[in-house]
């Protein structure tokens, strides 16, 4: 009889518990929500394997000298263009409660084109404060459709010399859309809509330029 009721004891503390921890990671995912966003700067970024910088002096699509640049023909050609880069976002907590995430949905979008998209699988949280949360993001994406559509084809390749790092580059606005995610009980819980902000990508922001 003793022995039932411990087991008893320990299955309810157990839910409590379990409720109690579920609480807590809504809760602190629910701060996400009251936290600003700003991107601080952008670095590491490859064009069909090629150093972006490689591509400073170009105006135009037709700038680029596919003969000086086998892979990005070949990328061309194969209809795989990979664009990679690192994005360092600054995440700051103006609440007095304690914001934490185990994945991050988002979505990168060039004006009304969408290039970017993935999850951030890593604990992510951000204490109260005005000290921002750097957390660097890895995106990659197969570039041959905004290059070979005429519609995105210039703003691509605005983009592109943006990301250079040339001083009198156009600055290129990202819209980024980020939505936390939980992991509970085996099921992935949605925050629910996206947070939303907008950045403009100047040469400023581009690190390790020449």
């Amino acid at each position: 009889m003793k022995k039932h009721i411990w087991l008893a004891v320990i299955v309810v503390v157990v839910a409590v518990m379990t409720s109690c921890g579920v609480s807590r990671q809504v809760s602190e995912a629910k701060v996400f929500g009251d936290c600003k966003y700003d991107i601080a700067s952008v670095d590491s970024v490859y064009l069909a394997g090629i150093d972006i910088r490689e591509f400073r002096n170009i105006r135009s699509f037709s700038d680029f000298d596919l003969a000086r640049y086998p892979r990005l023909a070949m990328g061309l050609l194969r209809k795989d263009v990979p664009l990679n880069l690192r994005v360092n976002v600054d995440i700051t907590n103006p609440t007095r409660k304690r914001a934490a995430i185990n994945q991050l949905e988002y979505k990168v979008l060039l004006t009304e084109s969408e290039i970017f998209n993935g999850y951030l699988s890593q604990l992510i949280e951000v204490m109260p404060g005005t000290t921002p949360t750097r957390v660097p993001v890895s995106l990659q994406t197969n570039a041959y459709q905004l290059l070979s559509n005429d519609k995105t084809r210039d703003q691509f390749v605005n983009m592109i010399i943006a990301l250079t790092g040339k001083s009198d580059a156009k600055p290129s606005k990202f819209v980024v859309k980020v939505r936390p995610t939980l992991d509970i009980a085996g099921k992935q819980v949605n925050y629910p809509g996206y947070i939303t902000f907008e950045k403009e990508i100047t040469s400023q922001m581009i690190t390790g330029t020449r």
